[in-house]
């Protein structure tokens, strides 16, 4: 790994496509390789925060990642982190379900205080976020934080309906913000087997929406993945039940520390 942090969003802003089940197995999968890894949950709902077993956090007094996304100058991301067994995360809290209406309110860059945030974060080669499931001032905060994207879709058209909208808006960030977004990959979760027609239409479309530029990984559906997350970790963590589901997001891995 490069001496600077890569900071990567993962992102979509349809609901129900394993954003984070898949934040959870690529971090796991980074942390595996020998990654020092740092996962950011930029979700209102805390879905990451709850998965990963610190409810507490969510629900905790101040200071959280709603203090220091009001003032970033004010908070150091090191006194907000937790530590998993395989990774660290910077958890949600609950104060941020209003944190859009206030970041507007302020007027003040309200879609770059992650980035500012973000800028004491030094301390892991990655920093993974996983962002809302909604187009607005919280996913732009982490699209503009990161510049780097992994976008988790299903096999199905309204996939592919989000992923325009996600296209465009991601092309208005760029004009508005003078900056190049990179998608490293699509994630394809909760695949059946053998494929049905919808499926395999849906998955020969994101191939040629990118005419091969972009990495489509395939993730079946597992219950093995399913039990890790359920026991607050990834297919990586030491007690995890095996599954083949493993390859695919070890590539995903490969792909971020080769590149």
């Amino acid at each position: 790994m490069e001496a600077m942090t890569r900071r990567i969003g993962i992102t979509n802003q349809k609901g129900g496509v394993s954003k984070t089940t898949n934040t959870i197995n690529v971090a796991g999968a980074l942390a595996a390789a020998g990654v020092d890894v740092l996962a950011v949950d930029m979700d209102p709902q805390g879905y990451l925060t709850h998965r990963l077993g610190f409810e507490d956090e969510y629900t905790s007094d101040p200071p959280s990642l709603y203090d220091a996304l009001q003032s970033p100058a004010d908070h150091d991301v090191d006194d907000l982190v937790v530590a998993h067994e395989e990774f660290d995360l910077l958890p949600a809290n609950i104060d941020m379900f209003h944190l859009e209406q206030d970041l507007i309110a302020s007027g003040m860059r309200p879609r770059l205080r992650l980035k500012k945030v973000l800028e004491s974060a030094t301390a892991w080669d990655v920093v993974l976020i996983d962002a809302p499931p909604s187009l607005g001032p919280l996913n732009d905060n982490v699209v503009l934080a990161t510049e780097e994207l992994l976008v988790p879709v299903e096999a199905d058209e309204s996939s592919q309906l989000a992923l325009n909208h996600l296209l465009r808006q991601l092309d208005t960030l760029e004009d508005n913000y003078d900056t190049h977004i990179d998608i490293l990959g699509l994630i394809v979760s909760n695949v059946a087997y053998p494929l049905d027609n919808e499926q395999r239409a849906a998955i020969d479309w994101f191939n040629e929406r990118f005419k091969g530029r972009v990495a489509v990984w395939t993730v079946r559906s597992r219950a093995a993945i399913k039990r890790a997350v359920k026991d607050q970790g990834s297919v990586f963590a030491e007690d995890a039940e095996e599954t083949d589901m493993t390859d695919v997001y070890a590539q995903i891995a490969a792909e971020i520390i080769d590149e």
